[in-house]
């Protein structure tokens, strides 16, 4: 079975500027806790001031469900000692009884069930990821009501190129935005975690995770250790891409020429003496990904014509009747991936 991974994001109530680094720092704390509950992981992701984007791998549950220990373990990531040892000892005594024919097998899997629905599932994720959020929040900052603006949006993508891709753009955000120049130096995002994490910790997680996004189309699991060895080193290429200024160069009527500075980020010279050594990315990136690509978030399925089609048949019944394929080429500011990268959608406007 294909990874199955999701853009995700939500933005925060009439968009206003509310996540301050405690705030970051705090989303990101409860991010963690959920992968580890629920087996889901966020390879990709970045907390700006107003909203969130997490690339998140949702894996199938294991097969045979998980062992009491496993559970336990599960359940501590979340919960205090004092909640997982009633669980702990509720099914020792059910366990008891099963094996003196007092009670059935159905008995433990129910207490298992209590649990085990909210876990590999993205909507739970998610749901509960900003429930405890706002939770924290409202109560830091005396407040009521909702958050975000609405629950949340995703967007299927395929691993290998397309996960690749999101990835960076998800990286790149602080970029865009014009918060740092290199994205490296924005403490809430996945790649400036793993450069700035430590060699322990959720700097290793962060690592992991980025593999995981540039690998798993090659079977390669989340492992940090190769996060040196060369995926550290591509994906930075691609950052770089992306993290270059954007300059227009504007002739005047009487033969003269000005440059205007269209987007902040990393000069371009800076940016090429780190890639004198390295190749260059699948796809020219770079430009695409300075912008704002609204097929990333309003896409629906982001991936191969083939990857998109076969989504498009599983789900036929969400389109109109006259529609042949679900495959769409990318225009706009997605044009630089059109052949390569597919959307389900064809988006009319506000596409760049």
């Amino acid at each position: 079975m294909k990874p199955a991974f999701y853009h995700c994001v939500s933005r925060v109530v009439d968009r206003k500027l509310v996540f301050g680094p405690d705030e970051k720092e705090k989303f990101r704390t409860f991010m963690r806790m959920q992968e580890n509950f629920t087996g889901c992981r966020a390879v990709a992701y970045c907390v700006m001031s107003n909203h969130i984007h997490l690339l998140l791998e949702v894996p199938p549950m294991p097969e045979g469900g998980f062992t009491d220990e496993e559970l336990l373990d599960r359940l501590r990531a979340i919960y205090h000692e004092a909640m997982v040892a009633e669980v702990d000892k509720e099914l020792r005594e059910t366990r008891k009884k099963v094996k003196a024919g007092l009670a059935h097998e159905q008995w433990v899997e129910a207490i298992h069930q209590r649990f085990t629905y909210r876990m590999h599932d993205l909507s739970e994720f998610m749901k509960t990821l900003m429930q405890r959020f706002t939770k924290w929040f409202n109560r830091t900052h005396s407040r009521t009501g909702n958050l975000w603006e609405d629950a949340f949006k995703s967007v299927i993508v395929e691993d290998g190129v397309a996960a690749k891709t999101i990835a960076a753009y998800i990286d790149l955000n602080p970029v865009r935005a014009g918060i740092v120049k290199d994205p490296a130096d924005y403490r809430w995002s996945g790649y400036g975690e793993a450069i700035g994490g430590g060699a322990k910790g959720n700097g290793k997680k962060a690592r992991a995770g980025l593999v995981r996004a540039l690998r798993a189309h090659q079977g390669v699991g989340a492992d940090a250790s190769l996060w040196a060895k060369d995926v550290a080193r591509e994906y930075r290429l691609i950052l770089l891409e992306g993290a270059v200024e954007k300059l227009e160069v504007r002739v005047g009527r009487d033969g003269g020429t000005a440059t205007k500075r269209k987007r902040k980020g990393m000069a371009a010279g800076d940016a090429a003496r780190e890639k004198e050594q390295a190749k260059r990315g699948d796809i020219p990136l770079g430009k695409m990904l300075r912008c704002r690509v609204r097929y990333f978030t309003d896409g629906a399925v982001i991936g191969s014509r083939s990857f998109v089609n076969e989504a498009f048949a599983k789900a036929r019944e969400r389109f109109g009747v006259k529609r042949k394929d679900g495959a769409r080429k990318l225009r706009g500011n997605g044009a630089a991936a059109a052949g390569t990268l597919w959307s389900a959608r064809d988006l009319q406007k506000g596409i760049g």
